[in-house]
C-alpha cells in the first residue's frame, strides 16, 4: 500500500506539478503548442482537397483527411516523447541535478519513467485535439473499435519508451547530437505512413519503414478507428507490435544503463 501511495505521489509530482503546471504557466507556449498540433491538419486537408480525387486514388486512400488525422495524432507519441526524454536528460545535466536523481529512491530508471509520463499525457492531449479537429472536418469514428485501438496504443507506448531509453543512454555519452532522437523526430513523418501510405515509397526505403514500430501501429489504428476492424482482424498488428516490444524493451534498458555507467566511469555525468 505504501509503495502504491509513493507511486501515485511521484506521478502527481512529475505529471501535474512538474509537467502540467509548468506548461500551463507559459500561456504563449501553450497557444503555440496547440497551433502546432492543429495547423498541420488543415494544411494536409487543403492539400488533399486541392489536388483532387486523382491524387487520392493514386495513393489508394479513399479519405485523405482521415488518413492524415490518424497519422498526425499518433506520430507525436514517437517523435515528441523521444526528443522530450533525451532533452530532459540533457537539461538535468545542465542544471547539475542528474546526480541527485541517481541517489534518490526514484533512481535512473524511475527518472526516465516518471519524466516520460508527462510526455505521454501531453501527446494524448495532442492526439485528442487533432482527432476533434478531424471530426470537425468530417472524419467519422462512429464504428471505431476503441478496445483494439487502445491495445495498439499501449504496445506503441512500450516501444516508444524503449526507444526513449536508447536516446537517454546515448545523450549521457554524446551530450549533444543524438542519432536516435534525430531519426525519430525527423524521419518518422516520411517513413512511417504518417501523411501518405508506405506503399508509395521506393522499395528499398519501404523495407526501412517496416522496421519502425509506428508503421504497423498507424496501419492498425486506421483499421480500428476508421474501419471498425475486429480484434481478430487486428491480431496481426498486435503480434507485430508485441515482437517490437519484446526486442526493444530489454535493448533500450541495456543501452540506457550502459550510457549511465560509461558517464559515471568517465566522470562526465554532469558535464555539458
Amino acid at each position: 500500500m505504501a509503495s502504491l501511495s509513493s507511486f501515485i505521489s511521484r506521478i502527481y509530482s512529475f505529471v501535474y506539478l512538474r509537467g502540467f503546471k509548468i506548461w500551463i504557466s507559459y500561456k504563449t507556449q501553450v497557444v503555440l503548442n496547440v497551433l502546432s498540433w492543429v495547423l498541420p491538419v488543415f494544411t494536409y486537408y487543403f492539400v488533399g482537397t486541392s489536388l483532387g480525387q486523382r491524387f487520392i486514388s493514386s495513393i489508394n486512400t479513399p479519405n485523405y483527411t482521415a488518413f492524415v488525422v490518424i497519422g498526425l495524432a499518433f506520430q507525436g507519441y514517437v517523435s515528441s516523447v523521444i526528443t522530450t526524454i533525451s532533452g530532459r536528460m540533457r537539461n538535468e545535466q545542465l542544471f547539475g541535478t542528474i546526480e541527485y536523481y541517481m541517489l534518490s529512491p526514484t533512481g535512473v530508471f524511475g527518472m526516465l519513467f516518471y519524466s516520460a509520463a508527462w510526455g505521454f499525457v501531453l501527446n494524448t492531449i495532442n492526439a485528442i485535439v487533432i482527432i476533434l479537429v478531424g471530426m470537425g472536418l468530417g472524419v467519422s469514428f462512429i464504428n471505431a473499435n476503441i478496445l483494439g485501438a487502445f491495445i495498439i496504443i499501449i504496445e506503441l507506448l512500450i516501444s516508444t519508451l524503449s526507444l526513449s531509453m536508447m536516446a537517454g543512454g546515448i545523450v549521457m555519452i554524446t551530450k549533444q547530437g543524438n542519432p536516435i532522437s534525430f531519426f525519430f523526430s525527423t524521419i518518422t513523418t516520411l517513413l512511417s505512413g504518417t501523411v501518405f501510405p508506405v506503399s508509395v515509397l521506393p522499395k528499398y526505403i519501404k523495407l526501412l519503414s517496416y522496421a519502425i514500430p509506428l508503421t504497423p501501429a498507424l496501419n492498425g489504428l486506421r483499421l480500428a478507428l476508421l474501419d471498425g476492424a475486429s480484434l481478430s482482424q487486428l491480431s496481426y498488428y498486435f503480434i507485430v507490435l508485441l515482437i517490437f516490444d519484446i526486442l526493444l524493451l530489454p535493448l533500450g534498458a541495456y543501452i540506457y544503463k550502459i550510457g549511465f555507467d560509461i558517464a559515471r566511469k568517465d566522470g562526465t555525468l554532469s558535464e555539458y
